[in-house]
């Protein structure tokens, strides 16, 4: 060097690259991004999972759908020939059950319990069914998933 008192101060790039290196932990970076596609797999399973049980959940409220109106259109016609129509048809229990079973009894999707209730002027239908959904084993534990929908309908009369 050039014998002046600075000189000796200065640090040489050596030196700056040396510090600046010396506190910095290496190999860190790696979990923390083996963490992050974890979660973002999780998250799309878990999207993939969730759409499928909605997918599943609207295909049984079409199926319940159906059956309510189906129930609604099977009138009691000794009611309809004894009082006459009203404003509404005469609905009752019994024609409502057997309408629901043969509504069911047409379709490829079988449910696990299915209930039909009049109060005489609309049908209340409610239908189970336990499906299997993607990624399952993953998010039920194996379980199926029970989905549940319920239907109403009621027939009014033209006049």
């Amino acid at each position: 060097m050039d014998g002046s008192p600075w000189a000796a101060s200065v640090p040489t790039l050596r030196a700056v690259r040396g510090a600046a290196t010396a506190g910095r932990e290496r190999g860190s970076a790696l979990p923390f991004v083996l963490v992050c596609w974890l979660v973002a797999a999780f998250m799309a399973l878990g999207a993939v999972a969730a759409s499928d049980a909605f997918l599943e959940q609207q295909d049984l409220q079409a199926v319940c759908d159906g059956a309510a109106l189906a129930a609604a259109n099977r009138t009691d016609e000794g009611r309809v020939y004894a009082v006459g129509v009203g404003e509404t048809l005469p609905l009752t229990a019994e024609t409502a059950r057997a309408a629901v079973a043969d509504h069911l009894a047409d379709g490829a999707t079988p449910l696990d319990a299915w209930t039909a209730e009049t109060d005489g002027t609309e049908v209340t239908v409610r239908c189970v069914r336990s499906v299997e959904i993607a990624f399952g084993w993953l998010f039920l534990a194996g379980r199926p998933l029970e989905v549940d929908a319920v239907a109403g309908a009621r027939a009014p009369a033209l006049g």
